[in-house]
Order: C-alpha cells, then structure tokens, then sequence
C-alpha cells in the first residue's frame, strides 16, 4: 500500500486538487446563482428567472466536463496530452462563449423592458422598443451560434461565410422559406410605417377586433373582447385592410339603427330614438359652436330605408371612443324597445300566409261542380 500511494502520490495529488477546484466552482455558480437572483428580483421582481437559472446549468456542467476532461489527463499516455488539451480549450470555449451570449441577451432584454416601461408609464409609444427587442436578441444569438461554428473546422467555411456580411443575408434566404422572411419584411414596415401600435383597437376582420399586444418578427397578437389571443402573421395582416380605431381622432360615430312598422308614428319613433341617444352618459356633443348656436340636436335621426315590411331609422350618436360607442350602442337598444312598448310604437315582425295543397284542390273542386251546375 505504502509502495502503492509512494509511486502514484502526484496522480493522487492532481485527482485531489481537480477534484477540489470542481467542488468550488461549483460552490462559487450556487453562490453566484442565488445572489444574481436576489439582485434581479429587488430590481426587477416581475423578470424571468430563466436566464440566469441556465447560465447556473451550464457552468455546472462546463465545471463537469472540465473535470473530467482534467482528470482524465492522469490515466492516458503523454502523446494523447496534446488532443486533450485541445478538448479542454474547446469545451471551455464553448462554454463561456454561451454564458457571454446568454448574458448578453438578457441584458439587452432587460434594457429593453426597462425603457419599454418608462415608454409606457409617460405615454410614448413602446411599439419600436418591443419590436427591436426581438431583432437584437435574435442577432445576439445569430452571432454567438456563428462564433460557436468557428471551433469547429469542418464548419468554420460556414460561420465565415456568414459572417461575412452578404452571406448572412445568403444564409438566412437559403435556410427560410418565403413565408418567413415575408412576416419578417411585414414586421418591419408595421414598425417603419406604423399603421397600428401596441395598444391600439383593430379591426382586420368582423371576428377579429381587439386591442394589439404585441408585435414580433413573425406575427401580431390581438387580445379580444373576449380575452382571447389572436395570433396573426405580420404578412397577411399587411395585405388586409384593417381599421385602426385609434389612429388619428378617438371619437366614433355609431350607428344607432332600429326597425319600425309601417303604421307607427314615425316622429316619435325618431324623438324616442333621439332622447334616448342623448341622455346617455357616454354620449359625445360633437356640434360646433355654431351648430350649438343655431339650435341644432346633439342627435340627428332619420328615416334611411324602406323594407319589405317595415322602416329603418338611424341615429348618428357619437362618443368619446370606440370602447364606449359599443356600450352606448348596447344600452340605448335596450332603452329604446322598451320607450316603444310603453309609447306605442310597434317593432315589426314578419308576417307569413300558408296556402295548403288540400284547400287548393277542394277549391278546385267546388268550382269544376259550379261551373257544371250553371252548365245544366
């Protein structure tokens, strides 16, 4: 034994000391981990843990193949030191250049979300923020998979064409499909031409209105009024013609439309209509000072169609936005069938004749036996 640990005492030395450093490196990335997160989470306690949570795996894992790597150096001939030296560099390689890119990523990310909240809480427009957001987290990326490529030789032609410039352009248009880079390119003129923002009411189709939440490289999100997410690519929604409901001036005109019958009192149907419309709280005094002036309603009604069986009257009621043009809408239906019931005014209801095949044909009969009778 003492022979034993006598001609093998400077392995152990090095098994040892291999051992130890793992153990506090390790030691040291706990460490690290739970301050990092301490830090963040009185910073930023709404942030995601996830960043940091992972730069802790890899090192963990980097600090274990190192190790391994180390101690394996006790065991082989001298002539394999040089090939494990050179899978010690490259592992160690790849291992801090993806917490560098990690990191990097994050912190972009959280510089980001910071300047996207002081947008938000001065009531600028955070749509360019969020949206390079993705763009240069996706480069920070991009790049760090690149220079991850340049350790290895059979790839490095690749990651130096990339890098090259016009070959990442090359690279991205040979790897994605058409439709990619078309959401991509509609991204970004939603951003340069700005027909809507993050925040904005948008109508792109009659079932699909709601507020916009987010824009990304590939699609927008809509939240409707139901609370449901709508996920739309950015190059179809730049080819539907959309109406952005807070572009420009806020206040909506909506239209109040009721059906009458033909024998109702149509003055009063349109002064019911027009009261109703104008005791409201959300409605909106869109006259003119002249307009005032002159006495004109704050309402106006008319009679605008003539159906089969009954007449239409429209309300040109405004408001202060589209949010309250609906509700408005809502309620003054609801005020109004019920003025009409109290008042008289009929709300028509198709009415239908049956004409049965047994009444035809005993009609039929009854006459054949007429005309016989006047014959005789």
């Amino acid at each position: 034994m003492e022979q034993f640990l006598e001609t093998y005492k400077p392995h152990l030395i090095t098994a040892v000391v291999i051992i130890g450093a793992y153990l506090m490196l390790r030691l040291l990335t706990n460490l690290l981990h739970k301050w990092l997160l301490k830090k963040e989470f009185q910073k930023i306690p709404d942030a995601s843990r996830r960043p940091i949570n992972l730069v802790k795996r890899v090192l963990n894992v980097l600090w274990l193949i190192l190790g391994c790597i180390a101690l394996s150096s006790i065991f082989v001939d001298r002539e394999k030191d040089a090939a494990l030296t050179a899978y010690f560099k490259l592992a160690g390689y790849l291992g801090f250049l993806a917490v560098l890119t990690i990191v990097a990523a994050t912190a972009v990310n959280v510089w980001f979300k910071v300047k996207i909240k002081e947008k938000i809480e001065n009531e600028f427009d955070p749509t360019s923020y969020k949206f390079l957001r993705y763009v240069v987290v996706f480069i920070i990326c991009f790049v760090g998979i690149l220079f991850g490529l340049l350790a290895f030789p059979s790839l490095r032609g690749v990651a130096q064409t990339a890098l090259g410039g016009a070959g990442v352009i090359a690279l991205i248009a040979g790897v994605a499909s058409q439709e990619a880079l078309s959401n991509l390119v509609g991204g970004v003129f939603i951003i340069s031409f700005k027909p809507f923002k993050i925040g904005d009411i948008v109508k792109v189709t009659d079932t699909m209105v709601g507020r916009v939440t987010d824009i990304t490289l590939r699609h927008t999100v809509i939240r409707n009024f139901e609370n449901k997410m709508i996920v739309i690519p950015n190059a179809i929604i730049n080819k539907e013609k959309l109406i952005n409901y807070d572009l420009g001036e806020l206040k909506c005109c909506e239209h109040v439309e009721i059906e009458i019958a033909f024998d109702s009192d149509i003055d009063l149907a349109k002064k019911i209509l027009q009261n109703e419309c104008e005791k409201h709280p959300l409605i909106y005094d869109n006259r003119t000072l002249l307009e005032k002036k002159d006495g004109k309603a704050m309402v106006r009604t008319a009679l605008i169609k003539l159906n089969d069986s009954s007449m239409t009257i429209r309300a040109w009621a405004w408001s202060e936005n589209f949010t309250n043009s609906f509700a408005l809408k809502c309620d003054v239906f609801e005020s109004v069938v019920k003025r009409f019931a109290k008042e008289g005014v009929e709300i028509p209801y198709p009415y239908r004749s049956l004409v049965f095949k047994q009444t035809l044909a005993n009609e039929g009969e009854d006459e054949q036996a007429e005309t016989k009778a006047q014959t005789k």
